[in-house]
This record gives C-alpha cells, structure tokens and sequence, in this order.
C-alpha cells in the first residue's frame, strides 16, 4: 500500500490538469476565430490535456554537451549501421526514388532516420497534446514558438484526421520517423507512397520521401560534397583567423587542405574542429553540413549524420 501511495504521488506532481492554465482560454478564442475551431470541441480537448512536469524538466536542463567521442559513439555505432542497412535494403527502392526527384543521396536520408528515432523505433513517449500544451503555456523562455507549433498541430490534426488524443511525441513535441514539428510536417511532410495520406507517423515511405523534401527546400546541393577531413600544416597559423567561415582559397594560405586527393574544385567551406583526447581533428565542411544543421543547430549532430552516412554506404557497397 505505501508503494502505491508513493507512486500516485509522484504521478500527481507529474501531472496535472492543464485547462487550468490561466492563457488557455484566449488561445480557444483565437482559435475559433481564426481557424473556424468548435469551441465545444476545444474546451473538451483541453480539459484531457494534461500539465507535464516531466516535459519542462526535460527541456530546461542544462545543455551539458558530451565530449565529441562520447557524443559521436551514442549515433554512429554498429547497431545504428545494422538498424540502417536493414531500413535501406527494405526500403531501397523508395529511397532512389527520393534521390532522384530530390537529389538527396539515400545515405544521408537513412542517416537523418536512424540518428532521430533509429529508424521509427524511438519516435517519442510523450503524448503530443501534453507535451505542446505544457510547453505553450508554462514555459514561457520558448512560449511564442511552441503557442505557434501547438496551433499547427491542431490544424494538422484537423487536416489529417487524427486521433487527437493518440499520438505521440518527443517532449518538444517533434512527431513521426524523421521528427518533424507540426510547422514542418505541415510544410514539408508527402504522400509519397501514393495513398492520399500523409503519415510519417506510421508510413515509412512518407518519411523519406519528406526528409528529402526537407532538405531540398533547405538548399541541398546535389553532387556537392558535406564534409571533407583536412590537414593542417602548421595549426599555429589558424590562431590569426578573423573571419567566422573563411573561403577555401583563405584555408589553402594557411596550410588547411583536404586528406584526400581530389581533382574538382570544390565549393565554398568552412572549417571545423573536433578534439578527441589525442588532439584535433580537421574538417571542411560544405553548404550541404549547413543544410543538414537546418534538421538541429548542432555541428555535432549534423557531423554524426555525416559519418553515419558514409558508414551507412561504405557497408552497403
């Protein structure tokens, strides 16, 4: 009995009623008046909506950022490269359908896949009312952005004829196989398997098909390189360096230069450095690095999509 007290506790100060939230009703209001919501309707959703502790605990931690190996060994693993060899063989012919029309390289697609939700597996615990109520109304640091993305999912829930009440999310509400938010699953999610529905949430093909769409939209450069590892020949000289993304020809002055041999000129870069505890890794990175950091402002991240994807094809060949 005392165990059972305990966890209704800890359940009662996770969970809470959100319609008692003093904004709640003006967003109805707007609602109705702008989008042609049924009050009633709305009134009752609210009031199953719950208040996430657990949803602001998450959000507002501390942005405690692993060291680079630690970060890179939670994505770019084997069981990630076996998950995604599996998602492309399975799905193969979809994802060269996607490359074609969007000239997004399969890899990178089954990269941004299994980095996000291991390939649909991992596609968020937090049911999506909760989570955007929460964050709409009670956190006030991002309380714009989420008012904006919880309005989008009710009109993408309107839209798309979901069960309101059913669908799942990660805590900052991101939905499906490839994580979008609301905003982008509106903008840039496809019927790509041709059933006149558009599912990321349960429609593999779907997702791939809108991942590419994403990154299209974004500027992806087809036949353009990501990443590139460098050397550099004398690192003092980096410390002069004034501007934040100097040209290719600039890095060549100062002695930073691709590891591989190449004959095309390449595009425009960057440089970026990784450590490691035996020192500094070299990277140039491309407009299409950029175009992966539209997915998470993270240069970690968009590295770990990168080099899951040249693993991801390096095993397939």
């Amino acid at each position: 009995m005392k165990t059972i007290l305990i966890l209704v506790a800890l359940a009662t100060s996770t969970l809470s009623q959100a319609a008692d939230m003093p904004a709640i009703p003006a967003f109805i209001d707007e609602m109705v008046a702008k989008h042609q919501f049924k009050r009633e309707e709305l009134v009752r959703t609210f009031k199953r909506a719950e208040r996430r502790q657990d949803v602001i605990d998450a959000i507002s931690k501390p942005a405690t950022m692993k060291p680079w190996a630690e970060y890179r060994a939670t994505f770019v693993n084997q069981q990630r490269v076996d998950g995604g060899i599996k998602f492309w063989n399975k799905y193969e012919a979809t994802l060269k359908r996607a490359e074609k029309q969007y000239g997004v390289p399969q890899e990178y697609i089954v990269a941004i896949i299994g980095v996000e939700t291991l390939y649909g597996r991992n596609a968020g615990k937090f049911r999506t009312l909760d989570a955007l109520t929460t964050l709409a109304f009670d956190y006030p640091k991002r309380e714009e952005f989420f008012r904006s993305e919880l309005e989008q999912y009710l009109l993408l829930v309107r839209e798309q004829d979901f069960n309101l009440l059913s669908i799942q999310s990660s805590y900052a509400g991101a939905l499906g196989t490839p994580q979008f938010m609301p905003s982008n699953y509106r903008k840039y999610a496809l019927d790509f398997n041709g059933n006149r529905k558009v599912d990321i949430l349960h429609e593999p093909e779907d997702a791939i098909g809108s991942v590419a769409n994403y990154f299209k939209h974004y500027g992806w450069r087809t036949g353009e390189p990501v990443a590139l590892q460098a050397k550099v020949a004398d690192e003092k000289k980096l410390d002069v360096m004034t501007e934040v993304r100097p040209t290719f020809a600039w890095k060549a002055d100062v002695g930073v230069t691709p590891m591989a041999d190449l004959e095309a000129i390449l595009p425009p870069s960057w440089l970026l450095d990784l450590t490691f505890d035996s020192g500094k890794e070299y990277w140039l990175v491309f407009e299409n690095f950029d175009v992966i950091m539209r997915y998470n402002i993270s240069t970690y991240y968009a590295m770990t999509v990168h080099q899951l994807a040249m693993e991801l094809k390096a095993t397939k060949r």
